[in-house]
């Protein structure tokens, strides 16, 4: 089979030159000494798998309660469907697939149960103390309230995988200093003055996958579980121009096909 060694370059050995490079990372806030086994992004990977956070993620809710049946996604599944597109698109891009990877699975650890709805909630409770923000609990998780090591508190994640948790949705300062998003959460602010994650600058371009897989789960299985309870029907898919269009071919492809779930 004969490959292209364009930007995109599935099966490709090499990892491209814009490619995330585990041999030579920027480092732990404790320093360890390497593996003679694994890289340092798969180590972050399979630590963020084996924490309690990772396990709490299956009672939590993606949009239906666990209640209304067990078909349907939890951030558990959600998780782990992210982290297959994430590791399949920067297998194409010949990025860093262990870090793209190690990025989606933790990118939910800070959600709260019952949804948006229970981070509404919460932050509603905590507005006076500065509010309740789920991606600054996700770095708290992975930095303090994980408790693993007696060495420190926390994971002791590489830097590459730290601000990919915390940028993969893009930079929280502009060029002049101010929150893109609002005023940044404490927690965040408080953990970069003494691991600088460059808070105006974009994450690795392993993190922005991680980011565009979990747009791309949740807007497919969003509709998928949507179907399956009956809040949506096909009917109402039609009135989207760009679903509408797919369903159109999947009928001209398979004009007998049943629409049920």
């Amino acid at each position: 089979m004969t490959i292209d060694n364009g930007a995109l370059g599935f099966g490709v050995g090499e990892r491209a030159v814009y490619a995330a490079d585990p041999w030579s990372t920027r480092g732990r806030l404790f320093p360890e000494p390497s593996s003679p086994t694994r890289s340092d992004f798969q180590r972050d990977r399979d630590r963020i798998v084996h924490t309690t956070a990772f396990r709490r993620l299956k009672h939590k809710t993606q949009v239906f309660i666990a209640a209304d049946g067990d078909h349907y996604r939890t951030r558990l599944t959600h998780t782990v469907e992210v982290a297959q597109i994430a590791r399949a698109l920067a297998r194409a891009l010949r990025l860093d697939e262990d870090l793209a990877e190690g990025v989606a699975l933790v990118h939910d650890f800070g959600h709260t149960p019952f949804g948006h709805t229970g981070e509404d909630a919460l932050h509603a409770v905590l507005e006076p103390y500065g509010g309740f923000d789920h991606n600054a609990q996700s770095l708290r998780i992975v930095t303090k309230l994980e408790r693993r090591y007696a060495q420190f508190d926390g994971l002791n994640l590489t830097w590459e995988s730290l601000e990919g948790l915390v940028k993969h949705n893009g930079p929280l300062l502009d060029a002049n200093g101010e929150g893109t998003r609002g005023p940044v959460p404490l927690p965040i602010l408080e953990y970069s003055e003494n691991h600088d994650l460059e808070l105006a600058s974009h994450a690795s371009l392993e993190a922005q996958v991680a980011a565009i897989a979990d747009d791309i789960a949740y807007n497919t299985h969003d509709i998928d579980d949507g179907l399956r309870s009956g809040y949506l029907t096909f009917e109402m898919l039609e009135d989207v121009p760009f679903l509408a269009a797919l369903m159109r071919e999947v009928h001209e492809l398979y004009p007998g096909l049943e629409a049920r779930m």
